[in-house]
């Protein structure tokens, strides 16, 4: 036999028996979640994450995004949640046990590169900083405490001092231009007011994404941190109700608005408020996220496999 066909012969061997041991590590974690397994907490633990996946698919769905991407970037996610919890002890065996991720991608997957993710971050900080102090600073809000038009520049009240008064590190007219792209501010004659829907969120489908992944997130977070914990201590809580009519589900969501619009400026004034004292202190390391959320939908109409309320 030809040298070069023994080595390609090898290379084939090599590359079965790879994949072998790979399946074989894989299904030694991914059975405990098989269909098979007969234990109670197994069927509902699968129940439950199915549910929390499914709107997840219809977005991965209609994103053009197959199962093999969505596979990656559960695997990538698994080796940097596993570094996390580890810590100093994060050697790629402990990862590849802890996980069920073969050693290999484990390698890959360690260090990712977050300076896109940095970047965007930044812009959104500076824009929402912008708005929260606009939404809670005494000087820029009227004797009612709602946010008042301001001029283009000047002293304060004005548009140049209160982004200056956030940070000097970018031009106003830049902050100014790109709440007027996302229709979170307009302008009129030397007036500057902010849409009061801008607590539905910004228009820019990459800042967008950005509050769908931190919001969701820090949801889960809370919901995942209650679960695992004996006595649940992080406010997370719902009000749900069936067999109502669309008119009365309407009326619910306009009151469910209101209600929430005006907790979440309270808190927002609050907060701010209570950071310009504890920013400079040696413990002010702490953060928090605050949300609401409504959702409805005709449950004739609901997707095959949701459990009913």
């Amino acid at each position: 036999m030809p040298e070069d066909m023994i080595l390609s012969v090898r290379r084939l061997v090599l590359r079965g028996t790879r994949k072998a041991v790979e399946n074989l590590h894989t299904w030694r974690y991914s059975h405990r979640m098989s269909s098979a397994d007969p234990s109670p907490n197994a069927q509902i633990f699968e129940r439950a994450l199915k549910t929390v996946l499914r709107p997840m698919m219809r977005m991965l769905i209609s994103k053009g995004i197959a199962a093999p991407a969505f596979y990656r970037v559960v695997k990538q996610t698994y080796v940097e949640t596993a570094v996390e919890l580890l810590g100093r002890d994060a050697t790629d065996s402990r990862i590849s046990v802890m996980t069920g991720v073969h050693r290999r991608d484990v390698k890959e997957f360690r260090d990712p590169d977050r300076h896109a993710e940095e970047s965007l971050r930044r812009k959104v900080s500076t824009l929402t900083s912008v708005v929260g102090r606009w939404l809670s600073d005494p000087v820029y809000a009227n004797a009612q405490g709602a946010p008042v038009a301001i001029k283009r520049s000047g002293q304060a009240p004005s548009f140049d001092a209160l982004v200056q008064s956030v940070s000097r590190d970018v031009r106003p007219r830049t902050i100014l231009d790109e709440l007027i792209r996302q229709d979170i501010v307009y302008q009129t004659d030397d007036l500057i007011a902010l849409d009061m829907d801008v607590l539905v969120g910004p228009a820019d489908t990459d800042q967008r994404m950005h509050f769908f992944a931190h919001n969701l997130g820090d949801h889960m977070a809370a919901a995942v941190e209650n679960l695992l914990e004996e006595q649940p201590k992080l406010l997370e809580r719902a009000v749900f109700y069936n067999h109502l009519t669309a008119s009365s589900v309407d009326k619910l969501e306009a009151q469910a608005r209101s209600l929430s619009q005006d907790t979440l400026l309270k808190i927002n004034k609050l907060a701010a408020d209570m950071q310009s004292t504890d920013k400079v202190l040696a413990e002010g390391k702490q953060r928090f996220r605050y949300g609401v959320f409504f959702y409805k939908e005709d449950e004739s109409e609901a997707p095959k496999g949701n459990d009913p309320q």
